[in-house]
């Protein structure tokens, strides 16, 4: 199913510059279970399997506002070293997509844009407020933890 507009319920858009090629990021972060290093309420990932596309798929527990979810997630589109989306769907559903760019292959600018639908309409408004705020900082520490762990083992 295509996310239709009027579904999406907070959209956050985060970019930092990371000195690591692009294929060393991609290669690093499509694969659901390295995720886990960067990601603090991403809890584990179970029953990875690499798809056709190069992407993964896997099962997932995540803790949200004290609440243990669970979902899964699976790779839809590949562009190997340029780009990745994943659709995650659980409790809260989300579009995650992951952008490489580097002029020099040395330096990469990553935007990752997460947009978050949910499944209880009449609490929408809400919905969106306690999602942007929980993930908003969330979103900014994956991003630093990756650059971190990117350059430090280069």
């Amino acid at each position: 199913m295509i996310m239709e507009e009027q579904d999406i319920v907070a959209t956050i858009e985060k970019e930092l510059l990371i000195k690591a090629s692009p294929e060393k990021i991609f290669n690093f972060v499509v694969k659901s279970s390295n995720l886990t290093k960067l990601w603090p309420s991403l809890l584990e990932i179970t029953n990875e399997k690499l798809l056709p596309n190069g992407g993964y798929c896997a099962e997932w527990k995540y803790k949200m506002a004290g609440t243990h979810l669970k979902g899964k997630s699976a790779c839809t589109e590949v562009v190997p070293n340029q780009w990745f989306a994943v659709k995650i769907d659980g409790a809260v559903s989300c579009t995650m997509k992951w952008i490489l760019q580097s002029n020099d292959n040395i330096h990469t600018k990553v935007t990752v844009t997460v947009d978050y639908r949910t499944h209880f309409t009449p609490f929408r408004r809400l919905t969106e407020n306690i999602i942007a705020k929980l993930n908003e900082r969330e979103s900014d520490m994956i991003l630093d933890n990756l650059k971190e762990y990117m350059e430090m083992n280069e």
